[in-house]
């Protein structure tokens, strides 16, 4: 099996994690995600308790840069238990 690059795995789902709370934040921004989780909960036959509050620029940058750093870590940490397991 080959090495995995622990920062190219790092990178990769840091980007990921951060894209997918990008797309979240424009759905908060232009009013779409309380529809969209509504819409979730409703096809798991689930009542949503969710409210979804205002846009807030701040927030939203810190959301993106909190999760790209979890997933960093999180991709750097599978890239090294893989690594260890497969000399």
């Amino acid at each position: 099996m080959q090495n995995i690059s622990k920062n190219k795995a790092g990178l990769a789902l840091g980007t990921l994690g951060a894209f997918i709370h990008i797309v979240w934040g424009a759905l908060v921004y232009v009013g779409w995600a309380q529809p969209v989780l509504d819409f979730a909960f409703g096809m798991h036959s689930v009542m949503n308790p969710l409210v979804v509050l205002n846009f807030n620029l701040i927030a939203a940058i810190e959301l993106v840069a909190i999760v790209f750093a979890v997933w960093y870590a999180v991709g750097y940490l599978f890239a090294s238990v893989w690594n260890c397991f497969n000399r």
